[in-house]
């Protein structure tokens, strides 16, 4: 067994204060005879990054449009601070989304694209010259301002989704399962900069996937959707180690390499953190872990007694990370 300490220095996640910035109310939704969601409640603090996760058929991409205004609940209430939302039209909302297949004008360039919020709002060319040229520094994409959509890459599609949006300064960002059609490497590596990015802009996040290992990587909390219903709302280390329904151990246990990880979450989520994953059946190859206990602990560079206490215990255990 070896422990290996993994270093970030990325910020602690916000916490749910007295007065959240999103708060949904007892929100329902049915097409026809098909109840989509049911009496949801759910709140999103000020810089949170929320990830509403769920199978196909779960309801994720409904409670997101019916945030975004795209969709209207069938009852309950969605309150931005002390105004109420969902009375507002999507384009008085402070609210904007980045679709899965990022929508982008294929006869703009990418400047022009980033900038047509900002034009139809009819800000002067100034203050949008400026923005824009903010938004492109932001994600990296200043090289390519004058660059048809046809003519990059995915991940750089991508990065002008999120600077389009992200140039017109929302609340909140709703991102619709936006990594899903790239190629796993890269999906990985969009992962790391959309949540570096997030921390940087400090804007609160509500991003939609099927993806256990994406939502663990990248999550302050995570709120696991089933057939319409929440079946748990917690950190990606508690819903983990401390699964509150059957279907939850399995769900979030599917995510098959957890000494990977498990070394990414430690590279996301805090500096110097030792971790030690046990697994519940002896009989697992580690690669194969589907239901485990995950310890952390922060410190100045020494395991906690904790973390040694696990990985003495019994052959069973593994101390691992990337």
């Amino acid at each position: 067994m070896v422990l290996i300490n993994t270093e970030s220095a990325s910020s602690s996640p916000p916490k749910l204060g007295t007065q959240p910035l999103l708060s949904i109310r007892n929100v329902a939704k049915s097409f026809g005879r098909n109840p989509v969601l049911r009496d949801i409640s759910l709140q999103v603090a000020e810089g949170e990054f929320l990830t509403v996760l769920g199978e196909s058929g779960s309801g994720k991409t409904t409670l997101l449009r019916i945030i975004a205004g795209f969709e209207t609940a069938d009852s309950g209430e969605i309150w931005m601070e002390a105004q109420r939302l969902d009375a507002l039209p999507p384009y008085h909302r402070r609210v904007n989304t980045v679709f899965q297949h990022y929508a982008l004008f294929p006869h703009l360039t990418v400047e022009e694209n980033v900038g047509y919020g900002l034009k139809v709002a009819k800000l002067p060319k100034e203050q949008s010259v400026s923005r824009v040229e903010q938004a492109l520094a932001m994600v990296k994409m200043t090289a390519y301002a004058e660059f048809k959509p046809g003519k990059i890459s995915g991940g750089q599609q991508q990065r002008v989704a999120l600077a389009r949006a992200l140039v017109n300064r929302p609340r909140l960002l709703l991102l619709d399962e936006p990594l899903s059609a790239l190629d796993a490497n890269l999906r990985r590596q969009m992962q790391v900069e959309l949540k570096s990015l997030q921390r940087e802009v400090g804007i609160a996040f509500v991003f939609v996937t099927h993806d256990q290992e994406e939502a663990m990587v990248m999550s302050d909390r995570i709120a696991l959707l089933r057939r319409g219903e929440l079946e748990q709302v917690a950190s990606p280390r508690e819903i983990y180690s401390h699964p509150a329904t059957a279907y939850a151990a399995q769900f979030i246990g599917h995510t098959t390499d957890a000494s990977r990880l498990v070394g990414r979450l430690s590279c996301l989520t805090g500096s110097h953190f030792f971790h030690c994953v046990r697994k519940t059946s002896a009989s697992l190859p580690e690669t194969q872990i589907r239901t485990a206990s995950v310890f952390a602990a922060k410190s100045s560079g020494r395991p906690s007694m904790e973390l040694q206490n696990c990985c003495k215990s019994n052959a069973s255990t593994a101390c691992c990370s990337r």
